[in-house]
């Protein structure tokens, strides 16, 4: 299937031109035949000889309703400028090709109605020459009377002729369904209609239904094409979803139905807007403005970034959020002087804020010489670190392998980052030599990462995590020299009564302060049996044997004598074996060591 638009002035007889190309007067609302004017999309479709199924989406012409008119023109590849051979070059004609021009349209044709009223050579020259210098320059031009009939079959065949030149979206694109009609449908409920780009519809698939006030998980009840039942359907085509469970006042024009992943939902997004005037500098742009994408209109404040040759560079700050990719091309128009201002490509769907002086220039340097092209490498570069699921959304091809879960990084980032974190373990060890290590989690925060997992994929030798702290390979165990003697005073101490602990006095004399003692616990050279109390490495397990061989169960104070301690020792000692299961007390407070525990 094609999907063709209409475009041009009103009362220069677009709706009249579908009907004589379909059969079906794309004029629906009761008000329009009693007009006789466009006021809302109409739709009609047809076979064409060389084209096959070609839909047509009829807009309205008059002033008033260019919002309605863009809606319709917005998801369109192909586009008809119509021009009255009796009224030639209008306003709107100006202004819907201006519209047509911003949003990219390159596969078109120049149709001259009214053959039959006036010579459409005058009506044609002037379109021609409007038509110079944009993206429709060139396309072909036909003649023609609805009313007579004359000429249409050469407009026929000039439409299958461009319309065979216009490239055949990927059908396993993601979807992107900007809503142009929603309505209820008795007995099946909510009905959204629009234009499908790229990709497949079926029924059954689950879809993200973004509008003004966020995003939900919906269901599609069933699909139609041209009001026909089908099980899929793949752009370009004109579909109509039923959506399982979404009331009608859910849902309006300017919404959109995605594949859920595949793009953002932003409100601020970053701009090119190309061109400029005839001496090359660009014209500003008004403070406030509307944007359109898709069917979607919303207004905006722009805020100019700096210039690159002979654009600008804008950030957008939008009224509500759109769902938007890398590359999309925005109409962006002055409703105050009903002029269209132009396109803003968008290079950035989630820039960062801009909080210092001298931001925006120091933005505009970053986003010089980007143009919308999503690219993984410049994207990497510029973010740094990102998750690849947030790279697809943004609308760019991921290539390259995750670092560490869905991590990417940029090109030899990562290298830098483990070099970083040497320096800084290093730092921490010279600073506190009695910490076993950096906290991975103070490492994330000075390395400035996103994630712990990331501080993991920078370790190279000889760092390793122990307990949740990067160290330096052996250091774990290492204490400082002084330290060190300290310690080994400590256990000669214990060599001949291995349950006489120090007491407070010796621990001051050989400095063996509350952090000190905890550095030796954690590297193993001490056990600690409660504050201030430390004993030899194993001592509860040689206490288990010892008292293993008085009477079971015993005291307190047998245990005391047995171990040949004191009141102050052998209590919190009696407490840990307890809490160490290798021993359990009976309700009389005496003790027994448990099987196994000797």
């Amino acid at each position: 299937m094609h999907v063709v638009a209409t475009a041009g002035h009103v009362d220069h007889g677009k709706s009249s031109l579908v009907r004589a190309l379909t059969g079906t007067d794309p004029d629906r609302l009761a008000e329009e035949k009693r007009r006789g004017l466009t006021i809302d999309l109409g739709f009609a479709w047809a076979q064409l000889p060389g084209a096959g199924t070609v839909a047509f989406v009829d807009v309205p012409g008059h002033a008033s309703f260019v919002p309605t008119t863009l809606a319709g023109v917005g998801p369109v590849p192909v586009a008809l400028l119509v021009v009255a051979a009796d009224g030639g070059w209008m306003p709107q004609s100006a202004e819907h090709l201006a519209a047509l021009d911003a949003l990219g349209v390159r596969h078109g044709l120049l149709v001259v109605t009214r053959a039959d009223l006036a010579d459409p050579a005058g009506a044609l020259a002037a379109a021609r020459e409007h038509l110079a210098g944009t993206t429709l320059a060139g396309v072909p031009a036909v003649a023609c009377s609805a009313v007579t009939g004359a000429g249409l079959p050469e407009l026929r065949s000039a439409l299958a002729g461009v319309l065979a030149a216009v490239p055949a979206p990927p059908a396993d694109a993601p979807v992107r369904l900007w809503v142009d009609r929603a309505f209820t449908v008795r007995g099946a409920g909510t009905v959204v209609t629009g234009t499908l780009g790229a990709g497949t519809l079926r029924g059954g698939d689950e879809l993200d239904l973004a509008t003004a006030s966020g995003v939900r998980r919906v269901r599609v009840r069933g699909l139609q094409s041209l009001e026909q039942d089908v099980a899929r359907a793949s752009g370009v085509a004109r579909v109509a979803v039923n959506l399982r469970g979404v009331e009608r006042g859910d849902v309006t024009r300017g919404d959109a139905l995605l594949t859920p992943g595949w793009s953002v939902r932003t409100g601020v997004v970053d701009v090119r807007c190309p061109g400029g005037r005839a001496d090359g500098e660009p014209e500003p742009l008004p403070a406030r403005i509307v944007v359109h994408a898709g069917s979607a209109a919303v207004p905006a404040r722009t805020r100019p970034l700096g210039t690159d040759g002979p654009d600008l560079l804008v950030r957008l700050q939008l009224a509500a959020p759109l769902p938007l990719v890398l590359g999309d091309r925005l109409l962006l128009r002055d409703p105050t002087r009903h002029l269209v201002l132009g396109a803003g490509v968008v290079l950035d769907v989630r820039p960062p804020a801009l909080r210092r002086r001298g931001a925006a220039a120091t933005r505009a340097a970053d986003l010089h010489g980007l143009h919308g092209e999503p690219d993984e490498t410049s994207e990497l570069r510029r973010r740094r670190v990102v998750r690849g699921a947030d790279l697809r959304a943004m609308g760019v091809d991921v290539r390259t392998t995750p670092v560490a879960g869905d991590w990417h990084v940029a090109p030899g980032l990562l290298e830098q980052v483990a070099q970083r974190l040497a320096a800084l373990v290093a730092e921490h060890a010279a600073a506190d030599p009695l910490q076993p290590g950096l906290p991975v989690e103070e490492a994330r925060r000075a390395l400035a990462l996103p994630d712990r997992a990331l501080v993991l994929a920078a370790l190279r030798p000889p760092l390793r995590v122990v307990d949740g702290r990067v160290v330096a390979g052996a250091a774990a165990g290492e204490l400082p020299p002084r330290v060190a003697r300290a310690v080994a005073a400590v256990l000669d101490d214990l060599a001949a009564r291995p349950f006489a602990a120090p007491d407070a006095e010796r621990l001051r004399e050989l400095g063996l302060g509350r952090s000190e003692l905890a550095a030796a616990v954690r590297a193993g050279r001490l056990e600690r049996v409660a504050e201030g109390v430390v004993l030899a490495p194993g001592a509860l397990r040689l206490a288990a044997r010892e008292l293993a061989g008085l009477p079971q169960p015993f005291t307190a104070s047998q245990a005391r004598g047995a171990l040949g301690t004191s009141r102050r020792v052998a209590l919190p000692l009696l407490q840990a074996l307890d809490a160490a299961r290798l021993t359990a007390r009976d309700p009389d407070d005496r003790r027994r060591v448990l099987a196994g525990a000797e």
